[in-house]
């Protein structure tokens, strides 16, 4: 399954309604680290398929969603599991780093 494109119009049933923790990549088109962060996000989409969603989500077409969660700097990584914030990384990620955010909220 390749990344979903989060808009405010899919937010609702892509990641509040999901069953599986969403990761989802906070980014904008003139981002330097957002693009070197997307092939990252990409290898792990493909992965954890069937075990973790990734979205991306554009700060400047979605401003709403960006406001609501606080993004003050990209890129930043969010993890929600069922429909709920549980972790955040601000900057470039690595794959480990990002699988390290996933662990974390699977053992609760």
């Amino acid at each position: 399954m390749a990344v979903i494109t989060i808009t405010k119009d899919n937010f609702e049933n892509e990641v509040l309604g999901a069953k599986l923790p969403v990761v989802l990549d906070f980014w904008a088109e003139w981002c330097a680290p957002c693009k070197m962060q997307s092939p990252v996000i990409e290898a792990l989409a493909e992965e954890l398929e069937g075990k973790v969603i990734f979205g991306k989500v554009n700060v400047d077409e979605e401003a709403v969603l960006a406001l609501k969660y606080q993004i003050m700097s990209i890129p930043t990584l969010v993890v929600m599991k069922y429909g709920l914030f549980q972790n955040r990384a601000v900057g470039l990620q690595t794959r480990e780093e990002i699988i390290d955010m996933i662990e974390q909220i699977k053992e609760d």
